[in-house]
């Protein structure tokens, strides 16, 4: 039996292109800001809008995928866990910093987006290493 659930989906803006380290054992890992805003009217009657920022990290295949496809303005959908870290600045005060692990992303074709090749990729869905490139050209029978 399950003691919790921790599950977040995020529909989002990318702030900035993804950050890729590659480590010796050859794992590799991506990290970008993603911006999601929500639009509502406020108490006088006008239209407010506010935007959340959420530092999203991704590993392996999905890190290459960022590395390969995503670009600040980029818009996706992205599925994954909340984690925390905790880490020391430089003045030696703890700091505690809240991230998205992302477990599957699906580009949405918003925003600027890289062309590789065979025509990049645009709003094919993204799970683990599976990259399906140029959907409008392969040759499914329906």
């Amino acid at each position: 039996m399950a003691t919790g659930v921790n599950k977040v989906i995020l529909i989002g803006n990318l702030g900035r292109d993804p950050e890729v380290q590659n480590f010796e054992n050859g794992v590799k890992k991506a990290a970008f800001t993603l911006a999601t805003t929500e639009a509502y009217k406020g108490k006088d009657g006008e239209k407010t809008t506010h935007t959340e920022w959420h530092n999203i990290v991704m590993w392996r295949g999905l890190a290459d995928v960022a590395e390969r496809f995503l670009k600040k303005g980029s818009t996706i959908y992205v599925e994954g866990r909340i984690r925390k870290r905790e880490y020391e600045d430089k003045e030696g005060q703890k700091k505690f910093i809240y991230e998205i692990l992302g477990d599957s992303m699906q580009m949405l074709g918003g925003g600027p987006r890289r062309d590789e090749g065979n025509g990049g990729v645009t709003g094919e869905a993204v799970k683990g290493e599976v990259v399906m490139e140029n959907p409008a050209e392969d040759d499914l029978p329906f």
